[in-house]
C-alpha cells in the first residue's frame, strides 16, 4: 500500500515515542535535577483516552526516565509504556511478539535518530513536523503539527476517522 490514507484502514497498534513526540522536547530541570518536567498537550490525551475506548492497543518507548511519564500515559489508558529503552527496536520487536502485532497494522511515530531502528519495523512511518530530517526522510506521513503541539492526536484522529470512528452516531459518550 503506497498511499498513507489507505493503510490508516488497517492499523490497530500504535506505539509513540514520548519525548518530542507527545512533548516539544524542552525539559525544565528543577533544583534537585531528578525529574525533569515536561509539558503535553491535553488534545493529545484526549485522542489517546478516545483510542483506548474504540479498541485500538497503543504503546509507548521512550529512552526517558521519568516516572511521570509512566503514571499520565497509564492514566490515559496506555497499558504498554516502556521507559528507560536504550533500544527501542528490540522493545518494539518484543512487544510485537508478545502481542502478535503484524507490522502492516502498526503506526510508529517517531522524532529523532533513536527512533529510526523501530520506526523501520512498522507498517506506516509518522513524525511530527518538526522531527530530524533523517527521520523525516523515511516517513509515510509527516504531520503538520509539531511535537507537543497536537501530533499525536493528529495521528490518532487521522486513524480513527479512516475506520469511522472518530465521530458517528456510537460516539456521543465521547462528547460528555
Amino acid at each position: 500500500m503506497s498511499n498513507y490514507k489507505e493503510q490508516l484502514k488497517h492499523i490497530h497498534t500504535l506505539v509513540f515515542d514520548y519525548d518530542g513526540v507527545f512533548t516539544d522536547g524542552v525539559v525544565y530541570v528543577t533544583g534537585d535535577g531528578r525529574q525533569p518536567m515536561r509539558t503535553s498537550h491535553v488534545r493529545d490525551g484526549f485522542a489517546l483516552q478516545k483510542a483506548v475506548k474504540k479498541g485500538l492497543t497503543l504503546a509507548v518507548i521512550t529512552g526517558g526516565k521519568n516516572s511521570a511519564v509512566i503514571e499520565r500515559m497509564h492514566q490515559l489508558g496506555v497499558k504498554y509504556v516502556y521507559t528507560h529503552v536504550d533500544d527501542k527496536e528490540k522493545t518494539l520487536k518484543v512487544l510485537m511478539k508478545s502481542l502478535g502485532i503484524n507490522s502492516e497494522n502498526m503506526l510508529y511515530m517517531g522524532d529523532d535518530l533513536p527512533d529510526i531502528p523501530a520506526l523501520e519495523l512498522a507498517g506506516l512511518r509518522c513524525c511530527p513536523a518538526d522531527a530530524v530530517e533523517e527521520v523525516k526522510q523515511r516517513c509515510h506521513y509527516i504531520s503538520h503539527c509539531n511535537g507537543g503541539h497536537g501530533a499525536v492526536r493528529d495521528v490518532i484522529e487521522q486513524v480513527l476517522k479512516s475506520q469511522n470512528l472518530w465521530m458517528n452516531e456510537y460516539s456521543k459518550d465521547d462528547m460528555e
